[in-house]
C-alpha cells in the first residue's frame, strides 16, 4: 500500500469536508465553527497562508490534515486531521503528522500548536511521541470540545 501525500487541490475539497465531518460525528459533534471552516477551506486556511495536505492511495483520499495560521508569527495550528474510517490504525495519521513537522521545519516555523481532547488517547500518545508538550488551555479556545492544548517547538 503506497501512500502519497500531496498539497491542497480544490478537487479534494469535498473529501476534506466529508472526512472531517465523519470523524467529528464519530468522536464528538460538529460545531458551527467546524462547518464554516470545512465548507470554506480556501478562505479560512489556504488564502490566509495555511496548508492542507491529503494522503492518497492511488487517487483516493484516505486522510487529510491542515496547518492553519495563528495570531502568533511563525506558529501554525495543526488541525482538521482525519483518516477514512476503514483506513484507521494503518499509521496514515502518523505519516500526515510527520509530513506537517517536516513542512514546518522546511519553512523555518517556530512551532506547531494543536487543540485536542484527552479522550483521544492514541492521538495524544502520538503527539507526545513526536515531542509535543502540553500548554495551558486558554479560556475561550476556538473549540468547545478541546480540553488540551499542545505545542511542538521547532
Amino acid at each position: 500500500m503506497r501512500i502519497k501525500i500531496i498539497n491542497y487541490s480544490s478537487k479534494y475539497a469535498k473529501d476534506f469536508y466529508d472526512l472531517n465531518i465523519e470523524w467529528l460525528q464519530t468522536y464528538f459533534y460538529v460545531e458551527d465553527y467546524d462547518k464554516e471552516v470545512l465548507s470554506n477551506p480556501s478562505t479560512y486556511i489556504i488564502d490566509k497562508g495555511g496548508q492542507i495536505f491529503f494522503a492518497l492511495i492511488e487517487d483516493k483520499v484516505v486522510g487529510t490534515v491542515a496547518l492553519m495560521p495563528t495570531s502568533e508569527d511563525a506558529i501554525l495550528e495543526l488541525t482538521k486531521m482525519a483518516v477514512l474510517k476503514d483506513q484507521r490504525n494503518k499509521k496514515i495519521g502518523q505519516l500526515l503528522l510527520q509530513h506537517c513537522i517536516e513542512f514546518a521545519r522546511s519553512q523555518s516555523l517556530k512551532a506547531l500548536m494543536l487543540y485536542s481532547n484527552t479522550k483521544l488517547e492514541n492521538a495524544i500518545y502520538l503527539y507526545r511521541k513526536y515531542g509535543f508538550k502540553e500548554l495551558q488551555l486558554e479560556p475561550g479556545s476556538p473549540y468547545e470540545r478541546a480540553n488540551i492544548k499542545m505545542q511542538l517547538d521547532l
